[in-house]
């Protein structure tokens, strides 16, 4: 991957902490992988590697349970598998903190990710995720921190969806 700007991770593992967030879920990605790392290596985290999406949202309602604040990392085609389980926020009422990587959006190699990328946000808004886009590294910091505090404030479901722009552009060696 390519960095234009690679603070923006650090900047979400900062608002992760602030937030007091106790448990990461994810499906490895490289998107995600610095915030991965740093989760991983902070002994007051608990990374949980997840075998599918889903199992994110049955995380975070656990935690919450449990006493605990979590978030969730994925990619933009892990939302369409998540879709079901998104019904648990409506029933249950807890907070869920998705950090989703967008695919199949500028300069996407994969026409396979096109198709799930180009519906993501509509299809979070349709179940009452309130979704944020993020295309620039300095409002990361500023959005994530709303979006948190608006989740744990009132039993509200959020995604950040960190844009292939402010990711970066994917580059594959042979």
């Amino acid at each position: 991957m390519s960095k234009a700007d690679s603070t923006w991770p650090d900047q979400l593992f900062a608002v992760l902490k602030a937030a007091d967030i106790r448990q990461v879920g994810y499906v490895p990605d490289a998107g995600h992988a610095r915030l991965i790392e740093r989760c991983a290596a902070d002994p007051a985290i608990r990374d949980v590697v997840l075998t599918t999406e889903e199992e994110g949202v049955a995380l975070a309602a656990g935690a919450w349970l449990g006493g605990q604040r979590s978030a969730l990392l994925m990619q933009s085609s892990g939302v369409g598998n998540c879709v079901n389980m998104l019904s648990l926020i409506k029933s249950c009422r807890f907070p869920l903190v998705m950090i989703v990587t967008m695919r199949g959006e500028w300069a996407e190699f994969n026409p396979w990710q096109v198709a799930m990328g180009s519906i993501v946000e509509p299809v979070l808004r349709l179940a009452d995720v309130h979704a944020y886009r993020l295309d620039r590294a300095e409002d990361v910091a500023d959005v994530a921190a709303g979006a948190v505090d608006l989740a744990f404030g009132g039993d509200h479901a959020i995604a950040l969806l960190l844009s292939q722009r402010l990711i970066g552009r994917k580059v594959w060696v042979k």
